[in-house]
């Protein structure tokens, strides 16, 4: 089992999906990393030599930011939104969509559940 980054990579898939459990890493950026170093991304986890793992890691660990380094400035970035208090800030701050989504219908999961009021009459049908 390779374990890269802290992260333990899955034996039975190619190394190209493997490297994407790496926070940081898509597929396109996998295929980059596994170019660089002149790796078949056809071979799966379990079949990588000592002396391959070796070199993903230096490659990742030098060039690259990656998993908790990576979620840190992340965190970082929202919270200085959300400091000076623009848009962005402000509808994280509230959990709502910031790119333009629609929020009448959609973006339950910011706005939470449907709220029913008690004792509201309901419109009487013509």
């Amino acid at each position: 089992m390779a374990r890269i980054e802290g992260v333990d990579l899955p034996k039975n898939k190619r190394i190209e999906i493997g490297l994407t459990y790496i926070y940081g890493i898509g597929i396109s950026r996998s295929k980059e990393i596994l170019y660089k170093i002149d790796l078949d991304n056809s071979i799966k986890v379990k079949e990588l030599s000592d002396e391959q793992i070796i070199s993903l890691r230096s490659i990742l660990a030098g060039q690259y930011e990656l998993e908790g380094n990576l979620r840190r400035t992340n965190a970082i970035n929202v919270k200085r939104l959300m400091e000076i208090g623009c848009y962005r800030g402000r509808r994280h701050r509230a959990n709502l969509p910031l790119r333009g989504q629609r929020t009448r219908t959609n973006a339950r999961t910011g706005r939470g559940t449907k709220k029913t009021i008690a004792g509201k009459k309901k419109a009487p049908k013509k």
